[in-house]
């Protein structure tokens, strides 16, 4: 999400997007995928010209394209109906549509508008629990515990930094520890050596 942003699809509508199909996607495919759909359509008016058929071929390689399809027609449709083409700038409103999670909400918000809020994916609940950090089950309950512990300007950050070194450093069945920048300080909860 970062990196698209730095190549210019920084407006809200874009990162909703680039976020509704990175979900369970990797970051490379979602990147490519984007890129792709984008140069086809970068608004919702745009978008809605496109036919379900040819959307689901630009963001094949992403997961469930036929159910991500769905979900991008359908918020777009809404957004053009419903809020004259301006997409929401509200957590709330963008929950609403189907298709857009806490996190697919959060990451939009903070990537495209500096909105102060926290992403909370598989690997910064991973992480902040494994470091003893917060103590918490979902990653809902991990987003509200770091959003009351976690300085306020790291919110927007934590997401950036934590998805590549869980990805290649704190991994979820192997974590590398032997590398790790921070094992020292880490409570290592749950860790079996």
């Amino acid at each position: 999400m970062f990196g698209l942003r730095d190549e210019g699809y920084d407006t809200l509508y874009e990162q909703l997007i680039s976020s509704i199909i990175s979900v369970r996607t990797y970051d490379e495919t979602s990147t490519e995928v984007s890129r792709r759909l984008f140069a086809l359509a970068r608004t919702p008016e745009e978008m809605i010209r496109l036919d379900r058929e040819t959307l689901i071929d630009a963001i094949s390689k992403a997961t469930f394209p036929g159910d991500k399809a769905d979900n991008i027609l359908a918020l777009s449709h809404r957004i053009v109906a419903d809020y004259g083409g301006e997409t929401p700038a509200d957590f709330d409103q963008l929950t609403a549509f189907r298709g857009v999670g806490p996190k697919v909400a959060s990451l939009a918000l903070g990537v495209a508008l500096n909105h102060p809020i926290i992403a909370v994916d598989i690997h910064v609940h991973r992480i902040t629990n494994r470091w003893g950090y917060v103590a918490t089950k979902t990653p809902d309950q991990t987003r509200n515990a770091l959003t009351n512990k976690l300085p306020r300007d790291l919110w927007i950050e934590i997401n950036r930094v934590l998805v590549p070194f869980g990805k290649h450093v704190c991994t979820g069945t192997r974590p590398k520890c032997h590398s790790c920048p921070v094992v020292d300080d880490c409570a290592r909860v749950g860790v079996k050596w």
